[in-house]
């Protein structure tokens, strides 16, 4: 009886140490999830003043940029869970030594991606559709713009490093003294300079370097805190890019499946498409709120793993799922609700509410998937399983792309564009569930 007594009794003790920690790191990486969108939010205020031409030509410019970046995820993502695993570990100088290595192959990757974009900046614009109009705006935007990627690059992997010391607060701070220092920039550079749209490009390059600096400064001092090594090494940074590597190719694959989303969605209909916009705003946005717990999953995953913790790591995974389900319900929740008021805000067109409306139905009965889809995701990246987690989703994707193209062969709308996109996440949580499950991700030590 007393040991019936004791066992309850320690679950709930281990469930509470759990919560503790995914809301200590999942709120404060949710507000710095939050406030990367808004960078471009306030540039996109600041330089619609200007006229159309500028606003549209920042609208392609942007979103070219923000690809160029978010294809390199990884460095967040790999940096967090290879610096938790030594954290765990009880390693403190290697996991920042393992953290420079990212950092270092960022500014890499940055100076790659410059030589690849100034040259061919007017080609781009061109092929990404751009009018003559707003071409020149677009081309002087990403120019200006692209010299900030190394420094947006150096962000991604030195937020990695401090998730994997697990400190989501710092990142928070940064991105929100990061936010404030690019819209005064970009006020001032724009109006008070009289430099339009390149001035917003140039405050947001300075708000960028800005934000690297300050990582730089911590990381560094953590560096001689613990006598790590600040020098590049040839076989960290080569190992920081075979880890990375696999996660590459899942980024990829993911935004393939939203790129064939939208092309489907651009068949169906002018009305169609305006809605799978909004739509796909909102779906984003409740990505933020599970994201930031699957980023609490790879700092607490790799911890544990790192100290040799497998029991841990089982026991975070399970409670980080459940969180994740009743996160899902809860926002599948308010998007039943909200729905009648939420269209509105966006488009006064009847015929683009009448085509949301339905579709915004399969958006809120798929949450609780999307829940376990992301907090699953952040546990096998915590757990360094990136090789699977790449052929899971070249297999989502190889499911997904002949279902979406059929939907206008078959005469669906954008109700059924959304349903194919729900079935592409039960496919993703499957085929996550399954590797949670086989325990084949459990693999303990400093290092995979």
């Amino acid at each position: 009886m007393v040991l019936m007594t004791q066992a309850p009794a320690a679950s709930r003790t281990a469930r509470r140490r759990h919560d503790r920690e995914i809301v200590a790191l999942a709120v404060p990486a949710f507000g710095a999830l939050v406030a990367e969108p808004l960078f471009v939010m306030a540039d996109s205020a600041i330089v619609g003043h200007l006229g159309t031409a500028q606003l549209a030509g920042l609208g392609v410019a942007s979103a070219l940029l923000m690809t160029a970046v978010g294809v390199f995820v990884f460095l967040a993502y790999a940096t967090t869970a290879a610096v938790a695993r030594r954290v765990g570990a009880g390693d403190l100088r290697a996991a920042i030594r393992q953290g420079m290595d990212g950092i270092w192959l960022a500014l890499l990757i940055g100076a790659a991606v410059i030589a690849v974009l100034l040259p061919t900046a007017p080609a781009l614009m061109e092929l990404f559709g751009a009018s003559d109009t707003a071409a020149p705006y677009a081309t002087t935007y990403l120019r200006i713009s692209a010299l900030g990627i190394p420094a947006m690059l150096v962000v991604l992997a030195a937020t990695g490093v401090l998730r994997g010391l697990q400190d989501t607060k710092t990142p928070l701070y940064v991105a929100v003294g990061g936010f404030v220092a690019n819209a005064v920039l970009n006020a001032g550079l724009v109006y008070g300079a009289g430099l339009g749209i390149a001035g917003s490009a140039w405050g947001t390059v300075i708000a960028q370097f800005g934000m690297a600096a300050v990582y730089l400064y911590v990381v560094i001092r953590g560096a001689r805190k613990h006598s790590a090594s600040l020098r590049p090494d040839a076989a960290g940074i080569r190992a920081c890019a075979q880890a990375g590597a696999p996660l590459l190719v899942r980024t990829l694959s993911l935004r393939a499946i939203l790129m064939i989303a939208t092309a489907v969605a651009a068949r169906l209909g002018d009305s169609e498409m305006a809605a799978h916009q909004i739509i796909l705003a909102l779906w984003s946005l409740l990505a933020f709120a599970l994201d930031a717990i699957a980023i609490a999953g790879q700092a607490i995953i790799g911890r544990y793993l790192g100290a040799g913790d497998a029991r841990g790591a089982r026991e975070a995974c399970r409670r980080m799922v459940q969180w994740g389900i009743a996160t899902g319900v809860v926002l599948g929740f308010l998007v039943m609700a909200a729905r009648p008021l939420f269209l509105p805000l966006f488009s006064s067109d009847s015929t683009v509410q009448d085509a949301a409306l339905p579709a915004l139905l399969m958006v809120a009965v798929s949450q609780p998937i999307c829940g376990i889809v992301f907090v699953l995701d952040g546990v096998l990246m915590g757990a360094g399983d990136g090789p699977y987690l790449a052929w899971a989703m070249l297999l989502t994707l190889a499911v997904f792309a002949p279902i979406a193209l059929l939907v206008p062969a078959l005469g669906g709308g954008l109700t059924a564009l959304w349903g194919a996109m729900t079935l592409m996440m039960a496919i993703r949580m499957l085929t996550l569930w399954l590797r949670s499950r086989s325990g084949r991700w459990i693999v303990t030590g400093a290092t995979r």
